[in-house]
């Protein structure tokens, strides 16, 4: 049992992650720090509109110059020339990824899809909170935890109000193959910080009476999971997130699952659960905690109908409550999320155990879905190589040179993603690389 003042510590820690939008809780930092507080676009007007780009870079760069909690990076450019930013925060915020806590990192990816504003502006608000709090329970966070935010993954999207980028790729059906800009520079941060956790904030439209509450979440049904990060992500969505929003509020379920809305039961399931390509599998199978967040869009009561920034603020506030969730999951389930992460990536060097081309947690993969013995390396030619390179190497797989292209060893803490790329039985490969089942066992080391 969690003490008093072990609760109340909790409930400090993700200082203003439930309070009501708008002027209290900038006011309430400002007294406490003595000096103004930044405010985004979307507080200002009371949730009327979201907050701009223009207003985001203000917003990030006072926040920025006035914490020394708070660093922020370019990390990428769209094609339309917009940046991509990471933010980095901690006690004090970490200037290189060396300097990340290492089983204690969080990466928040806010508004893959443009046409999904509310997460941005939960992970914006979050990140000037964490910034300015003065009370020991967020310091002893920090201290103990990095936390990463992407707070607009689609700038593009974001500024044409449109679910793909301005391509109209879809960012999240592109953690593989990584043909955009976005998707790319996420890549690169995966794989320079390495995070425990990758929370990943989204919005979704309500099928009544069957797919309608505020807030849905999901965890890595892929397979490729390992057992402890997948026991730590359904703990998260489950045990933390799920009981969060129901205190503040709000109805939640299961992302993907129609339920019969008499007996609760399942009816229909409308996610591709375990596709690598989406964020959150692509998470569990590079050995990271993943959980999806999914808050409902439309307007469901007439207060909201007749108020669109009502409706607005029960959106943002309802990704508030899951991440007060989240931040306690963060701070109570720390030595869990650091054994399971470390303990699935150091599972690739053993080289032991199936790899899996198809099915889900919830759905036996198929016949011919299931690499029960893998080779022990996957060749590329020079000309395959070439191809790939650079996909490879923002995802962190390493390889070997060879006479006339390289070798890609499985023996590597990425074991599990290998196949994925480059096996010409996965559903999404980048190429048809040759499969190798006579080895030197080196691991690879991109020379």
């Amino acid at each position: 049992m969690i003490s008093r003042s072990r609760r109340l510590s909790l409930g400090a820690v993700a200082i203003g992650l439930t309070a009501t939008l708008g002027a209290t809780l900038p006011a309430s930092l400002a007294r406490a720090t003595g000096t103004p507080v930044p405010r985004t676009g979307f507080e200002t007007s009371h949730g009327a509109r979201w907050t701009s780009g223009a207003e985001e870079q203000k917003f990030l760069t006072t926040v920025d110059r006035a914490s020394a909690r708070v660093r922020m990076d370019r990390i990428g450019t769209t094609k339309r020339g917009r940046p991509l930013r990471l933010v980095r925060i901690g006690a004090p915020a970490p200037e290189r990824p060396a300097d990340v806590r290492r089983g204690n990192s969080v990466l928040l990816i806010c508004s893959q899809h443009g046409d999904e504003p509310s997460g941005r502006e939960a992970c914006l608000s979050t990140v000037r909170n964490l910034a300015y709090a003065k009370d020991p329970a967020t310091r002893r966070f920090l201290a103990h935890t990095s936390v990463l935010v992407v707070p607009t993954a689609n700038p593009d999207g974001r500024a044409a109000d449109t679910r793909g980028n301005s391509d109209g790729v879809d960012i999240n059906r592109d953690h593989l193959a990584l043909k955009t800009a976005e998707a790319r520079a996420m890549a690169a941060v995966i794989r320079d910080y390495r995070p425990d956790t990758l929370y990943d904030l989204h919005e979704y439209g309500p099928t009544v009476p069957y797919y309608m509450k505020d807030l849905l979440s999901l965890w890595p049904r892929n397979l490729n999971t390992a057992d402890g990060v997948h026991r730590e992500a359904t703990a998260l969505s489950r045990d933390f997130v799920e009981p969060a929003v129901h205190r503040a509020g709000f109805t939640t379920g299961v992302y993907g699952i129609w339920t019969d809305p008499e007996t609760g039961d399942p009816v229909k399931q409308v996610a591709g659960d375990g596709q690598e390509r989406i964020l959150r599998n692509t998470a569990g199978v590079k050995g990271s905690v993943g959980l999806l967040v999914e808050t409902r869009v439309d307007a469901l009561t007439a207060a909201e109908k007749a108020d669109p920034a009502r409706n607005n603020r029960r959106r943002v506030d309802s990704q508030l409550a899951a991440l007060h969730g989240a931040f306690t999951f963060f701070d109570r389930h720390r030595p869990h999320i650091e054994a399971a992460t470390t303990a699935a990536r150091l599972a690739g060097y053993t080289d032991r155990g199936p790899v899996y081309l198809g099915g889900a947690d919830n759905e036996p993969a198929g016949e011919g879905q299931i690499l029960s013995d893998p080779p022990c390396a996957y060749h590329l030619d020079a000309a395959q190589f070439a191809q790939v390179k650079d996909e490879l190497a923002l995802h962190g797989v390493l390889w070997k040179r060879d006479r006339d292209g390289v070798v890609v060893p499985l023996r590597q803490p990425l074991r599990k993603l290998i196949p994925l790329l480059l096996d010409q039985r996965a559903g999404y490969h980048l190429t048809v690389a040759t499969p190798l089942n006579v080895c030197r066992h080196v691991v690879g080391g991109n020379g």
